[in-house]
């Protein structure tokens, strides 16, 4: 039997029996929807970390003091020696490092008029602009002479210009941070809300560190210039996992840290941390994909029993196709259409389903999806091979029924 005309009399045979068809279909139908609309729901939450990491720095590494133990009580991370801007210059050096911020942050109270904001405030050099790739919607971000002559200007995000100057252009316009004024010369381009560390992004304001440390937030104790944390670009194209061994190994060189001694700071990496973060939604994600995967094979077996019933009914026929020369590969070709079309209808019947679903999902739940066509490939292509397997069981016992007996069947 040629496969075309298999397929019209599958066709044929579901039509006839429209009722049975659709409830035969419907666990098909719910398991592939269900299939892609976890699919979709776990690929759109890993762009969404993608696009986390590459805002907040994919090629970034930061340094952080370690935690002081000076007595019997660990003084809590990032309470050790904090860093100088030594520091920061020695490390520039290094050929695979492209920047280097320097920071300082805290929160602070923002003052425009009468108006007034709770936000904070990040002192820093023009490496920071680099490293965090930001730009300006409105004026300008601060330069070199002017991050380090400790000038009294700011750079803001769209959040501190929406509350202290809404419908009015900040730039040129003098704010007191903490009771100390200085100048908006610039507004950050929108960045908008981020999951991971941060928050609102455009809620900050930006000084340079000079600035911050003498006139706003206040010095250290022990260390003259000192800088809180070093923000580290690395090269295109050079591994982080090295780039971060060496930058241990230089700084323990400038902390004077004796071989086997421990290291009183950190290296950290953002993308590790963030996939560190998504690793557990990851694998919620997975199960809940093999969870519906389940209903695939439920749908199966349901394709499956209708299959047994269907040649249970139809012996009569199938002993007079036998009787007037069908060869029983025919007949399996004929059953195992029939498990395949349903299956294949009911896979696209549940893809746009499942395209729904996840839309719906996204718009009510406030979950991230990406629908692509790899997915709807791989849910019809399961569907597919679920008719192939639970169909081919039926469609081998109609091939090997006895004509004499099938046509004596009553």
């Amino acid at each position: 039997m040629k496969i075309g005309v298999a397929f019209q009399s599958a066709l044929e045979a579901l039509i006839s029996n429209p009722l049975r068809s659709f409830l035969t279909m419907l666990g098909i139908m719910i398991g592939v929807a269900s299939v892609m609309a976890m699919m979709a729901i776990s690929e759109g939450a890993a762009k969404q970390v993608d696009a986390q990491i590459a805002q907040l720095g994919a090629s970034n590494l930061t340094i952080f003091p370690g935690a002081s133990r000076g007595g019997p009580r660990s003084g809590g991370g990032a309470s050790d020696q904090p860093f100088t801007e030594s520091d920061v210059d020695q490390i520039k050096q290094e050929p695979f490092v492209t920047a280097v911020a320097a920071r300082i942050s805290g929160s602070v109270m923002v003052v425009s008029g009468e108006d007034n904001w709770s936000t904070s405030l990040q002192g820093t050099n023009t490496d920071y602009f680099v490293t965090q790739s930001l730009s300006t919607s409105e004026g300008r971000l601060f330069d070199t002479r002017e991050a380090s002559s400790g000038a009294a200007v700011a750079v803001i995000g769209k959040t501190v210009a929406d509350a202290l100057f809404e419908g009015t252009n900040p730039v040129g316009q003098t704010i007191r941070v903490n009771n100390v004024p200085v100048e908006v010369i610039g507004v950050l381009v929108t960045r908008g809300q981020s999951s991971g560390p941060g928050g609102d992004r455009d809620d900050i304001v930006i000084v340079p560190i000079s600035t911050a440390r003498n006139r706003i937030l206040g010095g250290n104790a022990t260390v003259a210039r000192y800088v809180g944390s070093m923000e580290v670009g690395i090269a295109d194209g050079y591994d982080m996992t090295t780039a971060q061994e060496q930058l241990e190994t230089r700084m323990r060189e400038i902390r004077r840290i004796a071989p086997g001694g421990t290291d009183d700071f950190r290296v950290f990496n953002i993308a590790d941390f963030i996939r560190a973060r998504s690793s557990t939604q990851a694998t919620f994600g997975v199960l809940l994909a093999f969870t519906a995967a389940v209903s695939l094979i439920v749908g199966g077996v349901g394709v499956m029993n209708i299959m047994l019933v269907s040649v249970t009914e139809r012996t009569r026929e199938i002993g007079l196709r036998m009787a007037i020369g069908a060869r029983g590969i025919d007949i399996l070709g004929q059953f195992l259409a029939e498990a395949l079309a349903l299956c294949l209808l009911g896979g696209l019947i549940g893809s746009a389903l499942g395209v729904g679903a996840a839309k719906f999902a996204a718009k009510v739940g406030e979950f991230p999806v990406e629908i692509s066509p790899r997915i709807a490939i791989i849910a019809i292509g399961a569907s597919a091979l679920i008719g192939l397997f639970f169909g081919f069981f039926p469609a081998r016992q109609a091939a090997r029924l006895n004509p004499i007996e099938a046509l004596r069947h009553e």
